[in-house]
């Protein structure tokens, strides 16, 4: 019996380990159970912007878990601001009009990027077959939530969100806060939104947390706080260098530590010359990624002052099944405030306020930090479980097939 063929098409795949490549696999892998599935993607490069070795060429193809991958060329910049990414994402969208696999009975598009939205709507006129999309960041939002352009795209970008998410014929978004603003905002029926929450998508760690601890020099008395992931324009992590300044001043034994790569960690770095409580460390491998997170005292989560709408931090499933506290700057209005609130894994403080932050650190010394971190991984296994997610994707896409949303 021939199983019907599903085109994933979304900018970010495996291996790219953080943001929403692990999810975009993780759904194609998934849905490689029923159906036959093939994933036109681009050249691993996220988040360092640059193709990771061992990639490159006009077009790849290969098998990952099951999964048939073709990669194509698409323009990478060295300095990814806002306009360049949208050249970015277009030229991924260009390409994907071509796709050059065999027909599809259905398509499933992941936004962000959301020109490749626009890819998939026309491929799916072309083949008469269903479009559904798979809202990972409501994009428009960016552009009002980080100021790109100066505000002058904002109308614009909306419109062009509405209007592709309207003449998909379903949606899911990853949060039901997600949900009620694509229903309030871009013209979306809230009961025709199918909300398939973002996974724990890395094992627990393993090792010995005190040895991890002094092998890193953690041991010394000070508190330990760790940022994992990218450092790009929706973290904000600038405002973390009045924080360390102000520790400094203090004379504080608090440690920050920042791991990763993205567009903003140059400048990063250059602003933060001359701190003693700030710490740069490139992405770790994933045989000790885990076990280091988990021997810091508590994970820092960090949102640019003003976000609050259009994104849920991918990093929150990975902060929760390390089984530590979490501080959550961000907006009391955001996806992220709600699970950290739901989870009672930590706190939320307001971005941008430096005295704030300084004083919620300091009162993690009186705190209960174990148990914290063991209900952000209870919740975890209890709200955000892979299984769960991926048997709601093969319905949903059933659900596309067959007419019913």
């Amino acid at each position: 019996m021939n199983r019907q063929r599903v085109l994933v098409i979304g900018l970010n795949y495996a291996p790219e380990h953080t943001g929403i490549a692990p999810y975009t696999a993780g759904m194609a892998a998934g849905l490689a159970r029923d159906f036959d599935v093939d994933v036109l993607t681009v050249h691993p490069h996220y988040p360092e912007w640059r193709v990771a070795d061992g990639y490159g060429g006009w077009r790849r193809r290969e098998v990952v878990d099951g999964v048939r991958v073709s990669r194509v060329r698409h323009y990478v910049p060295t300095n990814p601001t806002g306009l360049s990414r949208v050249v970015s994402e277009a030229s991924y969208a260009a390409r994907a009009l071509a796709p050059s696999v065999p027909r599809p009975d259905v398509i499933i598009t992941v936004t962000p990027a959301l020109a490749p939205v626009a890819s998939a709507l026309a491929l799916g006129k072309r083949w008469r077959v269903p479009v559904g999309v798979v809202v990972q960041d409501l994009y428009s939002k960016a552009f009002a939530e980080l100021g790109i352009a100066g505000g002058r795209l904002d109308d614009g970008a909306h419109r062009f969100e509405r209007a592709l998410l309207r003449r998909a014929d379903g949606v899911v978004t990853i949060h039901d806060r997600m949900a009620d603003v694509a229903a309030r905002d871009f013209g979306l029926h809230r009961d025709e939104i199918t909300v398939i929450p973002n996974w724990t998508h890395v094992e627990p760690p393993t090792g010995d947390r005190d040895a991890r601890r002094k092998e890193l020099g953690w041991d010394d008395g000070r508190l330990t706080v760790v940022h994992a992931g990218n450092m790009g324009a929706k973290q904000g992590l600038e405002h973390l260098v009045p924080v360390a300044r102000l520790i400094d001043e203090r004379d504080l034994p608090i440690r920050l530590v920042l791991v990763g790569n993205g567009g903003q960690r140059p400048q990063l770095e250059e602003q933060a010359q001359g701190t003693r409580s700030l710490e740069f460390w490139d992405a770790l491998p994933g045989d000790t990624f885990m076990d280091t997170l988990a021997a810091a005292d508590a994970l820092l989560l960090h949102e640019r002052p003003g976000m609050k709408e259009m994104c849920v931090p991918s990093k929150l499933t990975t902060y929760f099944a390390a089984a530590r506290p979490v501080v959550a700057a961000t907006e009391a209005e955001s996806a992220a405030a709600f699970e950290v609130a739901a989870s009672g894994a930590g706190v939320v403080v307001r971005p941008g306020d430096a005295p704030a932050l300084v004083t919620q650190l300091e009162a993690l010394r009186d705190q209960d930090l174990q148990g914290a971190g063991q209900r952000g991984l209870a919740y975890a296994r209890r709200t955000l479980d892979e299984g769960r997610a991926l048997d709601d994707y093969r319905v949903w896409v059933s659900s596309l097939l067959s007419g019913k949303r």
